[in-house]
């Protein structure tokens, strides 16, 4: 018994028939247009293993794709691809970025020889310019600077 059934309308059909006849589509959309027209219940009917095996992909994104058409709607099912959203928002913007390389080319601390980067780190949350930073962050974020700390 399926979870989520697909049930084409007849226009949908024909647009998803032109997809694959054109062959101008990115490849995943072809792809998820050939998924939809085997999983519709109302022509081919074909089960995941089947679908997956015709389709030469896994049986994974046969349930993903069937999912998301009766949860999300025909476009969004046919036309996804990856978020388009960063998974997080960046903590460091432009002004965030200046002072930690002005900080990261000032004299370092008492004490020390250099500027670690958990030090680094520390002292953007001690200027409350971040309220938490990772030192993985500021060490990526002084990379895609070019900034040579020595």
């Amino acid at each position: 018994m399926r979870r989520y059934k697909v049930r084409l309308s007849e226009s949908e059909r024909e647009e998803l028939k032109s997809i694959i006849k054109k062959g101008k589509s990115p490849a995943y959309k072809i792809k998820h247009a050939h998924i939809l027209l085997s999983v519709d219940e109302d022509t081919l009917n074909r089960t995941d293993q089947e679908t997956a095996k015709s389709c030469h992909c896994h049986i994974n994104t046969v349930a993903n794709v069937r999912q998301r058409f009766v949860e999300l709607g025909y476009e969004i099912a046919l036309n996804w691809n990856q978020p388009k959203e960063p998974p997080r928002a960046v903590l460091l913007d432009g002004d965030g970025e200046a002072q930690l390389l002005r900080i990261a080319c000032s004299k370092c601390p008492e004490g020390r020889s250099s500027w670690t980067m958990q030090l680094l780190a520390d002292r953007l949350v001690e200027l409350k310019v971040v309220e938490s930073i990772s030192d993985e962050t500021v060490r990526l974020t002084l990379k895609k600077t070019k900034s040579n700390r020595t």
